[in-house]
């Protein structure tokens, strides 16, 4: 008679992905008391954030005017948006390490040590990004418009259009300024190599002055002002990526050779 395996009862199988989604639960739950209690702890000073916020096109606009609300709603619902995104935004150290949480048992040594500066330089990146576009981007462009409008024509900004400007520009910046851990991303998966990245160095340039131009007011100074940290930070990416990357496969085949040299004095044994 042939043996017969008995069968791993179907409840004993979905376990492990019943306790995933448990986990992934709790820790969205977490996320979302934590971007409560830094909403809850902002919401008194709303309207503080959101003149803060229109600083730099406020002081740039002609005396007699101020920005305005065509909606009935616009004067809750904007600085009430406002500080749901600046919540998110200042709690995304805490999301990403529930993120970190979630997906570091399946990672290996090597990938955790470099997964670890990789969020951390993530992190202090996007925040880099949108000050950069508070404090050179957002002057720039605010006093290159409002300085071309027709002189019958008074510029008086909608509190809403001006809040949806500002957070696209901070989540482009944001996201522009990710561009060195995009960099040692891909050479770090092997889609991409260094020399390979510095062999289309001359495409990335006119790339980077193309975002440039659609991201920007039509003006070589801010076009440049765009591009030029851009491609200073695609470089970064790649000096990053000799350093830590090529470390990191150093250390994992000296781990590797001292593996081996126990298993063969094991099997000398």
């Amino acid at each position: 008679m042939s043996e017969h395996r008995p069968e791993m009862p179907e409840q004993d199988q979905e376990q492990p992905l019943i306790s995933h989604l448990v986990e992934l639960r709790q820790r969205l739950v977490h996320v979302l008391l934590m971007v409560l209690v830094v909403f809850l702890g902002l919401f008194y000073f709303a309207n503080d954030l959101y003149t803060y916020l229109s600083a730099p096109l406020t002081a740039l606009l002609p005396e007699g005017t101020s920005m305005i609300a065509t909606d009935v709603t616009s004067p809750f619902f904007a600085p009430f948006k406002l500080t749901l995104v600046l919540a998110i935004f200042l709690a995304m150290p805490f999301v990403l390490h529930q993120i970190w949480g979630f997906i570091a048992p399946g990672l290996y040594k090597h990938e955790k040590r470099l997964a670890v500066p990789l969020l951390i330089s993530s992190i202090f990146l996007f925040y880099a990004g949108i000050a950069f576009a508070y404090f050179v981007v957002f002057p720039l462009i605010f006093g290159f418009f409002t300085s071309v409008g027709p002189e019958n024509v008074a510029v008086m900004t909608d509190i809403s259009s001006y809040l949806n400007f500002v957070l696209k520009l901070f989540f482009a910046f944001g996201i522009v300024f990710e561009i060195p851990i995009a960099t040692m991303l891909l050479i770090w998966t092997g889609a991409a190599t260094v020399q390979g990245l510095r062999d289309k160095r001359a495409y990335v340039i006119v790339a980077c002055f193309v975002l440039g131009m659609l991201l920007t007011p039509p003006d070589v100074i801010s076009q440049s002002l765009l591009a030029v940290p851009m491609w200073l930070l695609f470089e970064a990416g790649i000096i990053l990526a000799i350093i830590f990357v090529r470390k990191g496969e150093d250390e994992e085949d000296i781990e590797e050779e001292f593996e081996q040299a126990i298993d063969e004095e094991e099997n000398n044994r």
